[in-house]
């Protein structure tokens, strides 16, 4: 019989390993997709994975109950993305763009012809600042307040990164697709 994940709570905050195991086997699947789309590879995904799951286990007892326990890991496992972003943030500045391209009806179009596998490929490829703000944005619905008090940047920073993330991935999209679309 499949253990609930409050029963699994509570046995891995009792040390049960099997318990640990189960839960592990559970998720990490789930938040497999948050890693990868956080990190510039797939070992630095691993290493978000596995460190989101060392702070799940260390902090479940402090899990209350309010909302749901699988959106108070995933929240952890965003929270321990944006700490390994700030922890491997080079102190080199990413290269400024000079020139914005402007939104064509192309661009969606291309979009929507991507797989899955070669647009998150296009968002490992972003310089981290770019990356890291456009899946807090984008992808986990936060606010540009919500990414500078995450990220220790302003308001406004947070504005052009995801500026200059979209300008990056419709730059990469016509190169694949081409100019003359």
């Amino acid at each position: 019989m499949k253990r609930s994940d409050e029963e699994l709570r509570v046995l891995c905050i009792k040390g049960d390993g099997n318990a640990q195991n189960e839960l592990y086997r559970r998720y990490a699947p789930k938040f497999w997709g948050i890693c990868l789309r956080y990190a510039k590879n797939r070992m630095s995904a691993e290493d978000i994975l596995q460190e989101g799951f060392i702070r799940i286990f260390t902090y479940l007892d402090r899990f209350e109950n309010k909302g749901s326990f699988e959106g108070w890991m995933r929240r952890t496992m965003v929270n321990t993305a944006i700490n390994y972003y700030k922890k491997n943030l080079s102190t080199a500045r990413e290269a400024e763009y000079h020139e914005y391209m402007s939104e064509k009806s192309n661009d969606a179009d291309a979009l929507s012809s991507l797989s899955y596998q070669e647009l998150l490929n296009l968002v490992q490829k972003m310089p981290n600042g770019y990356r890291t703000v456009f899946n807090l944005y984008i992808i986990e619905g936060y606010s540009h307040r919500d990414i500078a008090d995450s990220l220790n940047i302003s308001e406004n920073t947070s504005k052009s990164q995801l500026s200059r993330a979209r300008a990056y991935l419709q730059m990469q999209i016509r190169k694949i697709y081409g100019e003359e679309r």
